[in-house]
This record gives structure tokens, C-alpha cells and sequence, in this order.
């Protein structure tokens, strides 16, 4: 009904004139048949009258045709003498000229909290065509922050447009390339955030990275691992330090998370959106997503590949028990005794992911860890003898790797002793460009990430550049083949 009731308030008014030319045709046809008729009736040029008569009549119906044709398509004239305001011109590029090559750019800038502080900086991007895609404003104590994503000309130089925005009154303006992932608004981004961190605690480190940007992100324990307090821990709610570009959280595990962003100062409206990702993980627990692989090796035996949490201490130590010393050097790379006190820190999901590898009877083979080391991201490999040189650590190493590059990251690096030949393959194997580096025996390897990895045809592929953020799976467990 409503859109009947659209239709019929959409169609034009009658006009008058049309009205009066079809009235005086109609007469004029009627006063013609009449004069026929009497002509036919008493004259003898009957005939040649009643032909004209219908020329005359064929006339004036293709006149009404015409006529009622030009004023039924014509566009409707509003009352200001204006085209149908439905009616659009073609998009053109910034001043109607044809579209030119753009760039994206984040940008933040701090203006006087003042009325025409923030019309004064639009003002100054649209004299050089820069176009403000989204506008976020975060209060302060003085003043407000406002952070734009623009799309700017291509030959408008970043220096340029920090300048402009100085002389609006703009200060302490920070600008840098953006891509096509910060077209996401901020609403569906912090809630695809929450979602991950929901899903999985190892997420957290890294929901606060890509939400608060380029910063590094360090977990402190409240115990060392000979059980003193280190005494690092921040209060509930939380506190920001050294001019604002430190910003200390209390971890939900114990200790601390402390977040560092030097180039650019925390405001309170990140402060409260870290605090509230940290609350949530607070509140759910532990958890560690339960999907898992089930693999056959080349001689037939089959194991499981899955996420590994605190839950799976007692299994660990117990492998460590199994697992020669020699074996237990090569992991540790320090004194064998101590090994069983990092495993408490190792399954934490704090301080990254853990994959365990388990025997069809239920007992653990191997573990696979990917640690959160500051700005970087270290991957290490425990394979019990009895398991060792059946491919399972590299396809351990290759679903890391690709867990790392869900994450983010631009690189992976081992830590193993030189003679470590099977550490030194596997990495090979990846297909990555390495970096080696020895020193007194202990080898270094840094895989960089910037290439696809060759991840074994049994693991998941990694998740695509587009949305490396995106939530962990939890598919059911898959069938799948080892070969080496």
C-alpha cells in the first residue's frame, strides 16, 4: 500500500492547456462531421468533401498525439523552476574534473576545544581536495583529539597537508600511510576484536596491537619462575605512564601487560578500550579454542594436532620425563633441570600459542610453541625421541608459521644449539628467506614472513593478508595425511 500511495503522489499535475487543446479538438471534430453531413446531403462534391474531411480529422488526431506525447515525458518543473530532484549528475572527480590517483592517510591532529575548531580543519582539507572518509574525536582534559581517515591526491605531499592543518589550528599532528583495511569503521572493528579475544586468551597481546596500532606489547608473570613476586603489578583499574605512551593494565593471569607507543600518546578514550578488552578476557577464563587435526603418519600411525593450554602440564612434565637429555639441550639450550619450570610459562596463553601433538592412546609426542617476544616472535619445537624424524616437526613449524602470519607478524626466529641439523631442515623447509646468525654455538634463525610459506599440504592454509585479524577457527576435527 505505501508504495501505491508513492506511485500516485509521484505522478505529475494536470496541466490546463492540455486540457483546452483536447476540448477544442473534440468541438472542432464534431462542427466538421456536421458540416459533412449537410454537404454530402445537398450537394453532388459529397465524395471529395468526405475525403478532406477525413484528412482534416487524421490531422488533428496526429496533432493530439504529438502533443500529449511531449508533455507526458517531459521532466516534472518544481515550483522553483528547478529539474526533478531525483536527478543526478554523473560522478565526477573533486571539482568535476575526472577522478585522479588518490592515497589514503591516517591522520590525528589536537584542536582547541572550541565551536568552528573542527570546520576550520575541514575547511582546509577541502581546499585541497582531500576527502574525510571517517572522523573519530577522543575528549581531553584540554582540547580534543580528532583522528581522520582522508583520501588525498596523489601528489599532495604528507608535509603539505601537516602544514595546512597547522595553520587551521591544529598541534602535535601525527600523519602515516593507510590501506584498505582502515576503511573498517571503528564500531565493527573493536566488536571483531572482543569476538577473538572471546574465542581464545592468546588473543588478547594481540587484539591490543591492532587496536591501538604500532606498539609493543610485553607480559610480566607475578611469580619468577623460582616463585618471588616481581612486583610488577599495576592497579585494577589500570594506569598510564611516562606522557601518556605507556599504559600498564593488570593481567587477568597475574602481572602485568604493558603497552608502549612512543611516537604517538595514548588518549583516554584507547586507554578505556584496552581496559574493557582486558576485562572481558578477565571475565570468560581460561579457554583455548578445541578444533583439532587428526594426521597419519607415513607408517601408518595416527596423531592429533590441537591447541595445548595449562590444562596439559601434567602431560608435558610427563613427556619431559620421557625425552633423553641430549634432546632436552637442543629445546632448552641451558641446563636440562630447569626445563620443567618454563613449561608453566610456555602453556600460558598469555605469552603465546601452544600446539601438542598426541598418540592415538592420548599421550603427548611433541609441542610446538609460538612465543609473543616484544616486537618479535619466536617459535620453538619439543619432539620426544621416539617421535623425532617422522615429519612431525615440521609440520608443527609450518602451522605456526602460519599462525604468525594470522597474527601479523613480519617475522619468526629459532633458537637452537648449531648442531641441531633437524631445527636447521625444518626451517629450510618453510621456503622463507632466513637469516642466520651463531654465536659461541647457539644458532639464531629468523624467518621473514613478507613470502606465502610452504605450510605442509596437511595444515590449514594461513589466513589470507586481507583480514589477518580474524577470528580462530572452530571447525571440527579433519583426516589428513603426513608425508615427508
Amino acid at each position: 500500500m505505501k508504495d501505491v500511495t508513492s506511485a500516485k503522489s509521484a505522478r505529475r499535475p494536470h496541466h490546463w492547456r492540455r486540457d483546452l487543446v483536447e476540448l477544442a479538438a473534440l468541438f472542432t471534430a464534431v462542427a466538421v462531421a456536421d458540416a459533412v453531413a449537410n454537404l454530402i446531403g445537398h450537394g453532388p462534391d459529397g465524395p471529395e468533401l468526405l475525403l478532406g474531411s477525413a484528412g482534416i480529422l487524421v490531422a488533428t488526431a496526429a496533432f493530439h498525439t504529438w502533443w500529449a506525447r511531449r508533455h507526458s515525458h517531459a521532466p516534472p518543473v518544481d515550483e522553483a523552476g528547478g529539474a526533478d530532484r531525483g536527478t543526478t549528475a554523473a560522478p565526477a572527480g573533486q571539482g568535476g574534473h575526472p577522478a585522479h590517483a588518490t592515497t589514503l592517510w591516517r591522520m590525528r591532529t589536537t584542536v582547541r576545544d572550541a565551536p568552528g575548531s573542527l570546520a576550520a580543519l575541514c575547511t582546509a582539507l577541502a581546499r585541497h581536495g582531500v576527502d574525510i572518509l571517517t572522523l573519530q574525536t577522543h575528549p581531553l582534559a584540554q582540547g580534543t583529539v580528532d583522528e581522520f581517515l582522508l583520501r588525498a591526491p596523489a601528489d599532495l605531499p604528507a608535509h603539505e597537508l601537516t602544514r595546512e592543518i597547522a595553520a587551521a589550528g591544529g598541534s602535535s599532528t601525527w600523519i602515516e600511510r593507510a590501506d584498505a583495511h582502515d576503511l573498517v569503521d571503528t564500531p565493527t572493528r573493536v566488536l571483531g576484536l572482543a569476538t577473538r579475544t572471546a574465542l581464545d586468551a592468546a588473543e588478547l597481546p594481540l587484539a591490543l596491537r591492532q587496536l591501538l596500532g604500532r606498539c609493543t606489547i610485553r607480559s610480566l608473570p607475578a611469580l619468577t619462575l623460582t616463585g618471588r613476586p616481581t612486583g610488577e603489578t599495576p592497579p585494577v583499574e589500570g594506569v598510564l605512564e611516562d606522557k601518556d605512551t605507556v599504559m600498564r593494565l593488570r593481567d587477568p593471569n597475574g602481572g602485568s601487560i604493558t603497552v608502549e607507543r612512543t611516537y604517538l600518546p595514548f588518549t583516554p578514550t584507547e586507554f578505556a578500550r584496552a581496559r574493557a578488552l582486558v576485562e572481558l578476557d578477565a571475565r570468560l577464563g581460561p579457554r583455548i579454542p578445541r578444533s583439532q587435526d587428526v594426521l597419519t603418519l607415513p607408517e601408518g600411525n595416527e596423531i592429533t594436532v590441537r591447541r595445548a593450554g595449562e590444562d596439559d602440564l601434567p602431560a608435558a612434565r610427563a613427556m619431559h620425563d620421557r625425552c633423553s637429555e641430549q634432546t632436552l639441550a637442543k629445546r632448552y639450550h641451558g641446563p636440562v633441570g630447569d626445563a620443567d619450570r618454563y613449561l608453566s610459562h610456555l602453556l600460558s596463553p598469555r605469552f603465546g600459542r601452544t600446539l601438542a601433538v598426541e598418540t592415538a592412546s592420548g599421550r603427548l609426542a611433541a609441542l610446538g610453541h609460538l612465543l609473543w617476544d616484544g616486537d618479535e616472535t619466536e617459535v620453538a619445537l619439543l619432539v620426544e625421541d621416539e617421535w623425532q624424524r617422522r615429519g612431525i616437526g615440521s609440520e608443527l613449524l609450518g602451522r605456526l608459521t602460519a599462525l604468525a602470519i594470522e597474527a601479523g607478524c613480519e617475522s619468526v626466529y629459532a633458537v637452537t644449539r648449531s648442531s641441531n641439523t633437524g631445527m636447521v631442515a625444518a626451517m629450510r623447509g618453510l621456503g622463507l628467506p632466513l637469516d642466520y646468525q651463531i654465536e659461541e654455538g647457539t644458532l639464531v634463525i629468523t624467518a621473514r614472513l613478507d613470502m606465502t610459506p610452504v605450510v605442509p599440504p596437511s595444515a590449514p592454509a594461513p589466513v589470507s593478508a586481507f583480514v589477518p585479524w580474524s577470528a580462530p577457527s572452530a571447525a571440527p576435527s579433519r583426516h589428513g595425511r603426513l608425508d615427508v
